[in-house]
């Protein structure tokens, strides 16, 4: 627990935006003490990501609204002032440009280190950014574009970009969704770096949809729903249970494990071989109605494996493979995307979605060579009823097939994402990091979802480094480690200290 709490560092009230005909928040009070991690739940859709926005000076709250630092009131429009400055921000996007290092990132909100005739102090720069980013032991280059950096080591320079400059002053740290694209052993050391926050007196708002990390970490927790703030509780009062009714306001199964595996079939897909980046020569096999895992560490090579089985890896790649059931020909890896297995991407807003498109157009895309009379044109009739048709089946709120992509929560850009590649009617469905920046009823629905394909006789492949996702899912696990598989663990077996040890290379 943190400290002692006295008087709200921040205080929110009588917070309410409205986005044309739709009340995005209502009346939504918060406060956050010094010293405490107080976490921010609630469903896809409830209101959190425009709260932080509106804490943030991105979105303007209506009239009316109230917000207070250590009692003094602030305009949270007004994002240059000195007293808005100690709310620090590490957003879900982080917010970093992949062509610049490090350096130039933390340089852009703080400024570079100068002559007095102007020139920049490149070493002084670098001795400050790796002040900033050597305590979470990564062993990052600070002088590389980003680009090349793992997803865990931009989120600890978007963390590093927040607390520049800070010491520790009294303020709040709003971290959205920070451990998205984390696996276990870098989670724990997050939450150090949050803990070091609170203890130094500043309180922490830590927005997430994993149930774990709430009762792990925070001391109290908001939950916000349909606009509304629904509750405000002290975590130790609370079960996941509790919680996850407070959220969907009705019970609840949290604790979702996989049904007993079938009887194996014969292979519905082989893999052998297969190398790319860190991955050296996994093989396997997938039947049907299985439900593999594939996890490891962070450079491990275990993400790699839905892109090179799909032929989405961008790097070279070699090996092998065959669905038995189309043909007796082997395929090679080079040319895996002959087969026409989709994949459900890690980066969902990189490489999920076009922005630009509508719901429906990003739910067909694949589908329109199907869609084409003889003649060549597009069947819109046929097109739109294939996008209600899979809106419905996944269950996707959204005002209508022709809604902007970008107007959806995350969680049901994914369903939309999934419901693209079930559309194709494929054999095999490889996901990676299936439910990042879910909350828990849609990651339920999901799993339910993976669950219904795979009882139709769809092999699933599931690369992820949330435990969670593969203890609900998969009724095998391959755990690679150095580019090898190093660990098969089936059923009953699949347990979090059993896949953790194996990760770390522990047992």
């Amino acid at each position: 627990m943190g400290l002692e709490l006295t008087g709200p560092v921040l205080r929110v009230a009588a917070l309410s935006k409205r986005f044309g005909g739709t009340q995005a928040l209502e009346d939504v009070g918060l406060e956050v003490s010094p010293g405490e991690i107080h976490a921010l739940i609630g469903p896809n859709g409830s209101g959190k990501s425009t709260l932080i926005k509106i804490l943030a000076g991105y979105h303007h709250a209506e009239p009316g609204a109230v917000a207070e630092l250590d009692g003094e009131p602030f305009d949270l429009g007004q994002v240059t002032a000195s007293r808005h400055d100690r709310l620090r921000f590490v957003h879900q996007e982080l917010g970093l440009v992949g062509e610049l290092s490090a350096i130039d990132n933390l340089a852009l909100s703080h400024g570079f280190a100068r002559t007095a005739f102007g020139n920049i102090r490149w070493p002084e720069m670098e001795r400050r950014t790796s002040a900033l980013v050597e305590r979470f032991g990564l062993g990052i280059d600070v002088r590389r574009p980003l680009a090349s950096a793992t997803p865990v080591q931009r989120t600890v320079v978007a963390i590093a970009a927040a607390l520049q400059g800070w010491e520790g002053r009294s303020g709040v740290l709003v971290l959205d969704e920070p451990t998205a694209v984390l696996p276990p052993g870098e989670v724990a050391r997050l939450f150090d770096i949050v803990r070091e926050v609170r203890d130094a007196g500043a309180g922490v708002l830590y927005v997430s949809h994993r149930m774990d990390e709430i009762f792990a970490l925070a001391d109290r927790v908001t939950v916000i729903r349909g606009g509304r703030r629904i509750a405000t509780r002290p975590v130790a009062e609370l079960t996941p249970r509790t919680l996850a009714e407070l959220m969907a306001g009705e019970e609840m199964e949290t604790g979702h494990r996989p049904a007993p595996p079938s009887v194996l079939t014969d292979p519905l897909l082989e893999v052998r071989g297969l190398s790319a980046g860190p991955l050296r020569g996994v093989g396997f096999d997938l039947a049907r109605g299985e439900r593999l895992g594939i996890t490891g560490l962070v450079g491990s090579g275990h993400e790699i494996v839905p892109y090179a089985v799909c032929g989405a890896h961008a790097g070279r790649v070699s090996g092998r493979l065959r669905l038995p059931e189309r043909s007796e020909r082997w395929t090679r890896a080079r040319d895996a995307g002959d087969l026409g297995l989709p994949l459900v991407p890690a980066d969902r807003s990189g490489e999920g979605v076009i922005g630009d498109f509508s719901v429906g157009e990003n739910l067909t895309l694949p589908l329109l060579d199907r869609l084409r009379s003889r003649s060549g044109r597009l069947r819109r009739r046929r097109e739109s009823a294939l996008a209600e048709d899979w809106i419905r089946r996944v269950g996707v709120r959204t005002a209508g097939r022709g809604a902007r992509i970008t107007t959806l929560s995350g969680g049901n850009q994914q369903k939309v994402v999934m419901a693209r590649c079930l559309a194709q009617r494929p054999p095999v469905l490889a996901l990676c990091e299936p439910t990042a920046g879910v909350d828990i009823a849609t990651r339920l629905q999901l799993y339910d979802l993976i669950e219904r394909q795979a009882a139709e006789g769809m092999g699933v492949i599931v690369s992820s480094s949330d435990t969670q996702d593969l203890l609900a899912l998969c009724t095998r696990v391959l755990v690679v480690r150095d580019g090898r598989i190093a660990r098969e663990i089936s059923g009953r077996d699949i347990t979090e200290p059993a896949l953790v040890h194996a990760m770390e290379g522990t047992e």
